[in-house]
């Protein structure tokens, strides 16, 4: 710190600037979780599975989401990366998608079905499968 002005020198770096950059990465993190840049980590899951903000349950793991089909799409793209999590077309006629998004772990749940009929758009969510029980002999 140059002792007349008072102020720092270039580069130089006080114990007072350590301690204030924390601070300013949790108020980062604040904003941005104000703003919705965090989204997904927020969001509800059923055997493990994501599902959209404001999904509402209709069945037995089926849910109905406000979001149009790509929409849709989209946030499980970013919450489910394609590499990770194979998709298959199921249905693809007029008035009717349905796209498959497989759990490849198939721990808590196998995948996901989203499909769009009648201008609504559902998800089920597959559950896993029960372990057989071993034979006695």
């Amino acid at each position: 710190m140059n002792e007349e002005s008072g102020f720092h020198t270039k580069g130089e770096v006080t114990a007072a600037h350590r301690q204030q950059r924390p601070c300013l990465k949790f108020l980062a993190v604040l904003v941005s979780a104000s703003f919705g840049v965090v989204g997904p980590a927020w969001s509800e899951t059923v055997h493990g599975a994501h599902l959209p903000d404001g999904a509402q349950k209709v069945g037995e793991n089926r849910y109905r989401v406000s979001q149009d089909f790509e929409t849709t799409l989209k946030h499980y793209k970013a919450v489910y990366s394609p590499a990770n999590y194979p998709r298959t077309m199921i249905v693809n006629q007029p008035g009717i998608k349905a796209v498959h998004i497989a759990n490849p772990s198939g721990k808590n749940f196998e995948g996901l079905n989203i499909y769009q009929a009648n201008d609504e758009v559902r998800i089920y969510i597959v559950p896993a499968a029960e372990p057989k029980p071993k034979k006695k002999k």
